[in-house]
C-alpha cells in the first residue's frame, strides 16, 4: 500500500501557506517615486516628503543611513533633503542623528484646523469616551494605513501611544477593516494584493482570502470588531461614518482592554453608542 501523499493532497495542504505570501512584492518608497514618469512630477519634493515620513514615534531620531534604508532613497539624496529641511527649520541635527522640530506641525495644522471632519467630530468623540469610559478615535483610510485624525483618550490601551496623526495597518484594525469594507470589491482585491501582511500576534489573520471574507462580513454587519490581532489584550469595534450625502467619510471606533470588556459587551453596549454618534455626526458633514 502506497502511503505517500498524492500531488493533489500536497497542493491542497500548501494552498493556505502559498496564499499568505502570494502577492506582488511591495515597492520601496523610492521605487514608487521613480515609477512616476509624468514630466510635471517633482521627484525632489517627493523624496523630501518621504524623508519626513520616515520618522515615527518609535524612531524619533534617525541617521542618514537609517532613513536611506527605510525609504530606499540613496544616501546622497537623503543628505540633501535633510540639509534643506534643516535650513528651513523643520529638522535638527545632533552629531549624526536627525530629528523633526516642532515647526513640522505647521504642515498638517491647516488640514486639521479647517477640515469639517476633525473640527466637528471632537465633541462627539469626547461624549463617547465619557459615556463608555473608553478611548475613542476617528480615522480615514490613507493608502494601506489607518490615519488618525481625531481622538479622545481616557487611558492608554496600547503599548504604542496613539495620537492625531498616528498610523496603523488597515488589515488588522477595526477602523481599517470597516473602511476597507466600504470600497468596491475590485479595490479590496487590489489592496490585498499590494499590502505587506505580517502577524502582530498569534491571532492576526494573515490569509488573504480569509481577510477578504472578514472585510466583506464587516460590510454586511455594518461594523468591524478585532480581538487581539494588533496587540494582545486589545479589543476594538468600529463603524463607518457617512456624510449628509450618504458617501463614506471615515471610521469611528472604541478600543478597550480585552480583560475588562468582553466581545459581547462591545456589541451590546458599545456598538449602539457608536452607531448613534455616527448618525449624529453625519448631519454635520458634507
Amino acid at each position: 500500500m502506497n502511503d505517500r501523499p498524492s500531488a493533489s493532497s500536497l497542493e491542497s495542504s500548501t494552498t493556505e501557506d502559498k496564499e499568505v505570501v502570494t502577492a506582488r512584492k511591495p515597492l520601496s518608497v523610492a521605487e514608487e517615486i521613480d515609477a512616476l514618469t509624468d514630466p510635471n512630477f517633482m521627484t525632489s519634493l517627493a523624496r523630501g516628503l518621504a524623508v519626513i515620513r520616515a520618522f515615527s514615534d518609535q524612531r524619533r531620531s534617525l541617521t542618514i543611513a537609517q532613513i536611506s534604508h527605510r525609504t530606499g532613497i540613496p544616501r546622497a539624496a537623503v543628505r540633501r533633503c535633510l540639509f534643506t529641511l534643516k535650513q528651513l527649520g523643520y529638522v535638527e541635527a545632533e552629531a549624526n542623528n536627525f530629528s523633526l522640530r516642532p515647526k513640522i506641525l505647521t504642515l498638517g495644522y491647516s488640514y486639521l484646523s479647517s477640515t469639517p471632519l476633525t473640527v466637528s467630530s471632537q465633541p462627539y468623540l469626547n461624549q463617547i469616551s465619557r459615556t463608555l469610559n473608553e478611548s475613542c478615535s476617528l480615522a480615514v483610510l490613507d493608502e494601506q494605513e489607518v490615519l488618525y485624525v481625531a481622538r479622545s483618550a481616557t487611558s492608554r490601551v496600547m503599548s504604542v501611544a496613539l495620537n492625531t496623526g498616528s498610523r496603523l495597518p488597515a488589515y488588522c484594525t477595526s477602523l481599517g477593516r470597516i473602511m476597507l469594507a466600504q470600497l468596491p470589491d475590485e479595490e479590496i482585491d487590489d489592496y490585498l494584493q499590494r499590502v505587506d501582511i505580517k502577524a502582530f500576534t498569534e491571532k492576526t489573520v494573515v490569509s488573504r482570502s480569509r481577510l477578504k471574507e472578514v472585510i466583506l462580513a464587516a460590510r454586511t454587519a455594518g461594523y468591524a470588531m478585532v480581538e487581539e490581532e494588533l496587540e494582545i489584550g486589545l479589543r476594538s469595534i468600529a463603524v463607518p461614518v457617512r456624510g449628509a450625502s450618504g458617501s463614506f467619510v471615515a471610521g469611528l471606533n472604541v478600543g478597550a482592554q480585552a480583560t475588562r470588556v468582553s466581545g459581547r459587551q462591545m456589541k451590546d453596549e458599545f456598538l449602539p453608542v457608536l452607531l448613534r454618534s455616527a448618525q449624529e455626526l453625519a448631519v454635520l458633514l458634507p
